[in-house]
């Protein structure tokens, strides 16, 4: 599949100069272009606000995005996820939890095997420990679900995001932990913290918090105020944050064209440097292609598709995924903060 464009221009933020080649974003580009048979530029931005804007004038066909800021983009003014990046475990997503402790009535009420006993509903006056303010894992997704859900009305403005704080402190109580950055309950190891000091009743974090800091084989690795791995129990997901979405506008990138990038940028997957890689009696050096098995020995290792990947997106592959599937579910809980679409153009920038 050809472009049906002679130019594609990416969104990305460029420094001033790149000491380190290998993470200068033009090899991606250069990539694209060769991938694509077009001309491909990288079009300068400063925050992802000028990424929203660019995206929606025109200015650039795609851009890697944050989560917040791709579903702001899809919500107000129609953008369209074609792919993700994968985390280190190979997802593209991870999964939202509140965290309790064996042997509390949240947790009883989870494992007793009863549908009538809810846990959710038991946090209620119960001292939370949320990893920061406006985090996602630790603050939007657990209080969007309690908010969409019936279990923690808004108190306040519902187009003043300060009325989630006190909500807050309503539906837990005054000394929820809302940790300022720096702090020893802050992040995903200081809500962990502060619930196994008991400061705090339940932590929200996301699926691989526990075993990060407390489930490490060799224990003298886990965090010293760590209780035993079993002590801490995850109620049921909520939802899901997304990986750094392929943010395009569909508006101004035909179907032929994103077909075309999207292929581009899944071919970076197939691609792999070896040294010395033994094949049919042969050693080589050089860029691989799994599929066809061929080594491209004059390839600059740089120029290769997983070293793109990892070097300049930060990220082991690319995922093709559609915008309901990526952000469907996480849009919903995050929608349902009070003040959240004001907040975000706020912060953005965004002008009308």
């Amino acid at each position: 599949v050809s472009p049906t464009v002679s130019n594609i221009r990416i969104a990305f933020e460029i420094k001033e100069d790149y000491t380190d080649v290998d993470i200068n974003p033009q090899l991606l580009a250069d990539y694209v272009a060769e991938q694509t048979g077009v001309e491909v530029t990288l079009y300068p931005v400063a925050s992802e606000g000028a990424i929203i804007e660019a995206l929606r004038f025109g200015n650039a066909d795609i851009a890697f995005m944050d989560g917040g800021s791709a579903w702001m983009g899809w919500k107000e003014y129609g953008l369209a996820t074609m792919a993700a990046d994968m985390k280190s475990d190979g997802r593209t997503y991870y999964d939202a939890h509140a965290v309790v402790l064996n042997g509390s009535e949240m947790a009883n009420a989870y494992l007793d095997g009863d549908d009538s006993t809810d846990p959710f509903a038991l946090l209620q006056g119960k001292t939370s420990c949320h990893t920061g303010w406006l985090k996602s894992a630790g603050m939007l997704l657990p209080m969007g679900y309690l908010i969409s859900e019936g279990y923690a009305p808004v108190v306040g403005s519902e187009d003043d995001i300060e009325s989630l704080r006190s909500t807050i402190f309503s539906y837990f109580n005054e000394d929820a932990s809302i940790p300022d950055s720096g702090t020893p309950y802050a992040s995903y190891s200081g809500a962990v913290r502060c619930l196994s000091e008991g400061a705090g009743d339940v932590a929200f974090v996301k699926d691989s918090t526990i075993g990060s800091y407390c489930g490490n084989e060799d224990a003298a690795e886990n965090e010293d105020w760590c209780l035993d791995e079993e002590e801490y129990i995850l109620l049921p997901s909520y939802g899901s944050a997304p990986s750094h979405p392929v943010m395009y506008n569909p508006d101004r990138v035909d179907i032929q064209t994103r077909t075309a990038i999207l292929n581009a940028l899944l071919s970076m997957n197939d691609e792999m440097y070896v040294e010395n890689h033994s094949m049919g009696g042969e050693t080589y050096t050089g860029c691989l292609n799994v599929n066809t098995q061929v080594v491209d020995t004059e390839q600059p290792m740089n120029e290769c598709g997983d070293q793109i990947l990892m070097n300049i997106l930060n990220t082991p592959g690319i995922v093709e995924v559609n915008t309901q599937e990526h952000m469907g579910i996480y849009g919903n809980l995050i929608g349902s903060i009070p003040g959240i679409t004001t907040y975000f153009d706020t912060k953005y920038e965004i002008q009308e």
